[in-house]
This record gives C-alpha cells, sequence and structure tokens, in this order.
C-alpha cells in the first residue's frame, strides 16, 4: 500500500472500540464527499426522469424509452475499460473536480439545447449529450472509490460504505420522486438547470474540504500503453476468484433494477389516477428507497461475518420478489414489491466490502471501474433486451419485469453454489 494510503487524516477520530456513524462523519473530508455525492446523484436522477419521460412522451415507445435508459449506463463500456485508470495514474481529486467541472457545462449545454433547437432533433442531442455527461460518471466515480479506504481506514470502511450506499438511494428515491413532480409542473429544462447546479457544488466542495493526495501508481520509466493497462486490470480482475466472485454478484444488479428500465410503460400500464410522469417518478424511487433502508440495517446490525453468509440469500431475494410482478399487481403493491427487493439489495455491501480488501492500494481505481462499468453495461443491455420485448408485445411490463427478477434469482442461487470453491477469508489490501 502507498504511503498517501497509510497516512491518516489528522481529523479523523482515534478511539478505541466499533467505530459508530458519528465517528465517520467526524471527518471533515468524509462529510464533504457524502454531501456532495448526494446533491450530485440526485440532480442526476432529475435528468433522468426529465429525458426518459420526454422520450415516453414523444415517441410512446417502451423501446426507445428503455434505450433512453441504457444510454445511462452504456457508456461505462468505453469508461469502465478506457478510463477508470485515470484515477491511478492522476490525483483522484483532480479527477473528480474536472469530471464535475465538464459534466456541469454539459448538462448546461442540454438545458440550452431543448430551449432553441426544434424538438425532433433537440431530442437526440440531448441523449447525445446525456451519453457524454455518463461516459465522465467512470471516472469520477473511480476516483472516489479508491480515495474512500484512504479517508476511511480499517472498520470505518464498512461504515462509510454503508453510509455511501444510503446516501446513493436516498438521493436516487428523492432526485426520481421530485424529478416526476418537477417534470410534470415546472418542464424538463428545470430539472436539468438542478442537475448542473449539483455539478458545480459538488466541484466546490472537493476544492474546499478533500486533501490533495499525489497519484497512487506511478507510471513505469519506460512506459505502458494504454491497452496494455487495460489488458492488465482485466487480468487482474478476473485472474482472482475472490475477487471474480464478488464483482459477478454485484453484477445482478441489472435484473432487480428491471423496474427502473421500464418505469414509464410500466407506470402507464398500472393505470393510475395519479399522472404518469408522477407514478413513473414513484416506480423509478421505490427500489433505492428500499436500499437506502436496507443499507443502513445491514451495514450497522450484522457484523462482517453474518454480511458474508447473507450476501447469497439476499441476492436470490432482491432478484426473486420481483417475480410477484407476474400477478400485474396495482401501484401500491408494486411499490411495496420493488421496495423489498431493494432492501435485499443491500448485499451489495457486503460485496464491496470484500472487493475492496482484495484489491491492490494502486489498482484500485482500474479495478473499482471496470467492476463498476461491468455493471452498469449489463443493465444497460439487459434493459434494452427487455424493452425490446415489450415494444414487440411479447410481453407486459410487468411479466417483463418478473421473468428478469426469476432469472436474477437463479443466476444467484448458481453462484451461491460456486462459491464455496472460494476462499472464506481474504488479505488485506496488498
Amino acid at each position: 500500500m502507498n504511503g498517501a494510503a497509510r497516512t491518516a487524516l489528522p481529523n479523523a477520530p482515534s478511539e478505541p472500540g466499533k467505530p459508530t456513524y458519528r465517528d465517520i462523519f467526524a471527518i471533515a473530508e468524509f462529510r464533504a464527499l457524502w454531501l456532495a455525492q448526494l446533491l450530485s446523484v440526485a440532480g442526476d436522477q432529475l435528468a433522468r426522469v426529465a429525458v426518459t419521460v420526454l422520450v415516453y412522451d414523444r415517441t410512446h415507445s417502451a423501446l426507445w424509452t428503455a434505450l433512453t435508459y441504457a444510454v445511462t449506463l452504456l457508456p461505462w463500456v468505453v469508461g469502465g475499460l478506457a478510463l477508470s485508470g485515470l484515477a491511478d495514474r492522476l490525483p483522484r481529486r483532480t479527477v473528480m473536480i474536472a469530471c464535475d467541472v465538464v459534466r456541469m457545462v454539459l448538462v448546461c449545454l442540454m438545458a440550452l439545447v431543448s430551449l432553441t433547437v426544434p424538438a425532433g432533433a433537440a431530442l437526440w442531442i440531448m441523449v447525445a449529450l446525456l451519453f457524454v455527461v455518463t461516459l465522465l460518471d467512470s471516472p469520477f466515480k473511480s476516483a472516489r472509490s479508491a480515495m474512500m479506504p484512504d479517508v476511511l481506514p480499517g472498520e470505518r470502511y464498512v461504515l462509510g460504505v454503508a453510509v455511501t450506499q444510503t446516501t446513493i438511494q436516498v438521493g436516487i428515491a428523492s432526485g426520481f420522486a421530485l424529478g416526476g413532480v418537477v417534470v410534470a409542473f415546472l418542464g424538463v429544462r428545470a430539472a436539468l438547470v438542478a442537475d448542473a447546479a449539483t455539478f458545480g457544488v459538488s466541484a466546490l466542495l472537493a476544492c474546499l474540504w478533500v486533501r490533495h493526495r499525489p497519484a497512487a501508481a506511478l507510471r513505469p520509466a519506460g512506459g505502458t500503453s494504454r491497452l496494455a493497462e487495460v489488458v492488465a486490470g482485466v487480468r487482474l480482475v478476473f485472474g482472482d476468484r475472490a475477487l471474480r466472485a464478488f464483482m459477478l454478484i454485484g453484477w445482478l444488479v441489472a435484473f432487480y433494477v428491471a423496474p427502473m428500465g421500464l418505469a414509464a410503460p410500466y407506470a402507464d400500464s398500472l393505470r393510475s389516477s395519479l399522472p404518469v410522469p408522477i407514478s413513473t417518478g414513484l416506480v423509478f424511487a421505490a427500489g433505492p428507497f428500499g436500499t437506502a433502508v436496507g443499507a443502513v440495517l445491514f451495514g450497522r446490525m450484522f457484523p462482517d461475518g453474518s454480511r458474508q453468509r447473507l450476501m447469497y440469500p439476499l441476492a436470490m431475494a432482491a432478484c426473486g420478489l420481483l417475480s410477484l410482478c407476474w400477478l400485474h399487481p396495482g401501484l401500491t403493491a408494486s411499490l411495496v414489491i420493488i421496495a423489498a427487493s431493494g432492501a435485499c439489495a443491500s448485499y451489495q455491501l457486503a460485496a464491496n466490502a470484500g472487493f475492496v480488501s482484495a484489491v491492490p492500494a494502486a489498482r484500485r481505481g482500474q479495478a473499482f471501474g471496470l467492476a463498476n462499468g461491468g455493471m452498469q453495461v449489463s443493465q444497460g443491455l439487459w434493459i434494452v433486451l427487455l424493452g425490446g420485448v415489450v415494444a414487440s408485445n411479447a410481453m407486459t411490463p410487468a411479466i417483463a419485469i418478473a421473468v428478469s427478477g426469476g432469472l436474477g434469482a437463479a443466476l444467484a442461487a448458481a453462484l451461491a453454489i460456486s462459491s464455496a470453491r472460494v476462499p472464506a477469508s481474504l488479505p488485506a489490501s496488498r
């Protein structure tokens, strides 16, 4: 582990015993990262709801709606492989600030396009800009994830991940729910302007309160090609059995995120008395809300050994509960089912903690980028497939969601069986 990773921050609590949430929030650096993330994630969901509702309103197509959602995920094909290594080669704070500033400018352009360009062309220009905005999410998240073990050393890291996951889900849930209301009453541009503002605030918080650290990885004297770095990262993640196991169970998110990818057509099919944008926002928000509650309980109530044992059963439940959508429940019952699935998705805390414990400190950025990239890409591809099936009238949105949950549960069971061959005890960061 490099020197930056070994050095504790001067404002980090040092009292003995099991750390608490109060301990991690006593760290100014963590507070800045936490607040920036909450604002940025909520803003992103405002923009995602705005563009998704706009596309569905213009096309009334489940396929095009799913493709729009996938546009926010598929850029990780490039970003996860080629850009996440920036979080190791450059100072991670610098990477985060640069990504935030560029994304702020691009989202402002989206709002300007929606105001000045004819409707047909504006729609696709905005989707293209959204693709680039999402592309920059990979190096940003890789830098932030790689920095967290330095900010929160030891046992504090697990609590920090729990808070982070809760923050993400609360931000997603509130952003989606608020996004439906904002789009319904104020329009698309208001949501985009709010998203741009969150990127600006996030960059400012990182400038003021996040400590500068040197780049984690030193470039070899002879230089290394970008392709060679990518190949080395793939070999690292896929060549280690423990890393591979934690990564694959994380990728099951593709199956239980189906209600979000089909939120607009699914909400429309429920025939609720609420306006479609508002019911769409609620469907978007239900899963993240459940995950936020589950993350708090899972991170605090269960010790590390229990988290590892519960990881596979909870993964099966997160997917399997969505099979209840086969019954075509109404809006309220659907929200309960999706929220319960999200609560079980808190197993990702155990997968994340296990993954980081097995990754060398100087390779964290690239490893997280590859793992997150695969997670995002699998979601995007699967949602596009489901959207195509629904658009062809082969399945209703409810049946497509139920099938997705059933397949995910089966894969989780298969991974649970194969996990017996993965060593239970993992080394500390090498």
